[in-house]
């Protein structure tokens, strides 16, 4: 156990730093199969993850040294899995939470659980859920966010943003890690009292493209779309000229204005 000056009450009391290693979720993961006696909070943290994954496979790219990739865990055995997606929604909103005290403006969550700055991703996160029965035994929420990086490659220039690009100065990354962490805190406890009011109100009010006319892609199709609500278990809705549609992830694809 690492002693730091986090001002939490367990979120990353226990901190591990890692020069390198293919993906923090994988790291902790072993660590958990390993029946390794881990406090709830622990956080690996990671200069350089060469193998982040993001949702459903899909690959996460960070400069080493100048961002943030990091896993937390959690034992929010309180929750079922019909309620899953409330600690997705809980998450999603503090790390927006935390990040709009450094940038001020211009952030907002892309469903299922990206953060956006304008039209380009800022950050994203992975859960993966350790279940017994039907409740959740563990689980490892893997954070990414680019934080100090100045130059994407070209691929991702167009869809990708860091806090270095919009305050062109750079940030502390232990500091801001914490920061993160005091508001997933925050959130995680109020879950954990059954304080569910507000949230999804809250996680809707942020959402990336809410009522607002845009394109998605689906089955290869372009539609016409405005999202209009996200269920209890994270479905989207979009109403659409042919109805309300609704949608699982990785169902539709938002095409970038």
């Amino acid at each position: 156990m690492q002693n730091n000056t986090f001002s939490t009450l367990f979120v990353g009391q226990n901190l591990i730093k890692l020069l390198a290693v293919d993906s923090t979720n994988n790291f902790l993961k072993r660590m958990v199969s390993n029946s390794e006696p881990l406090p709830e909070g622990t956080v690996i943290m990671a200069e350089n993850q060469y193998e982040g994954r993001g949702q459903l496979g899909s690959k996460w790219h960070a400069e080493p040294g100048k961002n943030l990739t990091f896993s937390i865990l959690l034992h929010p055995s309180f929750l079922s899995l019909g309620d899953q997606f409330n600690l997705n929604m809980t998450i999603s909103v503090a790390i927006q939470k935390a990040l709009l005290g450094i940038t001020g403006a211009g952030l907002t969550i892309k469903w299922p659980n990206d953060i956006y700055f304008g039209h380009k991703k800022m950050g994203g996160m992975l859960l993966e859920n350790i279940v017994t029965g039907s409740r959740i035994k563990a689980c490892i929420v893997g954070i990414g966010i680019n934080v100090n990086q100045e130059i994407f490659e070209i691929v991702l220039q167009q869809r990708a943003s860091s806090i270095f690009q919009i305050l062109h100065q750079h940030v502390d990354l232990v500091a801001l890690l914490a920061e993160v962490c005091s508001h997933i805190e925050a959130g995680y406890l109020k879950l954990k009292g059954g304080n569910y009011e507000g949230l999804r109100n809250e996680y809707l009010k942020s959402l990336y493209q809410f009522n607002v006319k845009a394109n998605y892609r689906q089955n290869g199709e372009i539609i016409e779309g405005k999202i209009t609500d996200v269920s209890e278990n994270g479905l989207l809705s979009l109403e659409t000229s042919d109805g309300l549609k609704t949608y699982n992830f990785k169902e539709i694809e938002f095409i970038q204005p």
